[in-house]
């Protein structure tokens, strides 16, 4: 019996992030050239949009991201002014992150966008193989870590 090659290109992990590089591309371009972010600036800030308050660690467990960068994340957005952070009552050293009202002007612009450039992904799929690749990428995004 002889062993198949390794074949880089099919393996799974390497293909979505592949994917998930070519299909972020352009928005990446947009919302870097518009508002001067980084991904994960961004995703900071989407989850917040979306999610309302939160705090570093929600953002951490919701986006999948690692403290140090959602720090990081957390302070560049501050400087920009589209984010504020609260200390909590019960404990002074946990934060409420909260957009300001610049921040949610950034969020509607770059969730309007958002939309549009998913609609772009959409070309050349029919309803039924997004749908698919929506339910089995929501069914990877759950395996446990």
């Amino acid at each position: 019996m002889t062993k198949t090659p390794f074949h880089l290109p099919y393996f799974l992990p390497y293909l979505l992030n592949q994917a998930a590089e070519a299909a972020s591309r352009e928005f990446q371009d947009y919302y870097r050239a518009k508002f001067g972010m980084l991904r994960n600036e961004w995703r900071v800030l989407f989850h917040l949009g979306c999610y309302g308050d939160l705090s570093a660690k929600q953002i951490c467990e919701k986006a999948l991201l690692h403290k140090t960068k959602v720090s990081r994340a957390v302070a560049a957005l501050e400087d920009k002014r589209y984010l504020i952070r609260t200390p909590t009552p019960q404990d002074r050293r946990i934060e409420v992150l909260s957009l300001t009202p610049a921040g949610l002007r950034v969020f509607k612009d770059l969730s309007g966008a958002a939309e549009g450039f998913e609609a772009k992904l959409h070309d050349g799929l029919t309803p039924i193989e997004v749908e698919t690749l929506r339910r089995v990428l929501l069914t990877l995004s759950n395996l446990p870590s």
